[in-house]
């Protein structure tokens, strides 16, 4: 089954840009993209840009409407994301404990749709 892995970040309480933390937490995202990779489970994975990059778009009485930035309001920005295939949840719980930013943020664990099933 597959599952992505959402990384959602409070960009006040991540190590600056530079610092050793920061190296430290970079280092961990390296070792995590290698073990997913050895393991044979991931499927994709990147970083995002900033929110103030962000572009929200809607459908309202036929009309699109665009907005800067996203459109949830929250101290936790979507940070990046991968996508993994695994046995089940609670194999993807493990991988999404080797994602740094769970010590300071949350990894959103969500089972992708399988519109086209084999068989």
């Amino acid at each position: 089954m597959q599952y992505m892995l959402l990384i959602y970040n409070d960009p006040a309480k991540e190590p600056a840009y530079g610092s050793p933390d920061f190296e430290e937490m970079m280092g961990g995202f390296f070792a995590a993209n290698e073990k997913m990779k050895e393991d044979g489970v991931l499927r994709s994975g990147e970083g995002l840009q900033g929110v103030d990059t962000a572009t929200s778009l809607r459908i309202k009485s036929g009309k699109v409407e665009t907005m800067d930035g996203p459109f949830a309001e929250t101290r936790e920005h979507l940070g990046g994301y991968y996508v993994i295939d695994v046995a089940d949840l609670d194999a993807a719980m493990t991988y999404a404990a080797l994602i740094p930013s769970a010590t300071f943020g949350t990894i959103e664990i969500r089972p992708l749709m399988d519109y086209n099933p084999m068989g």
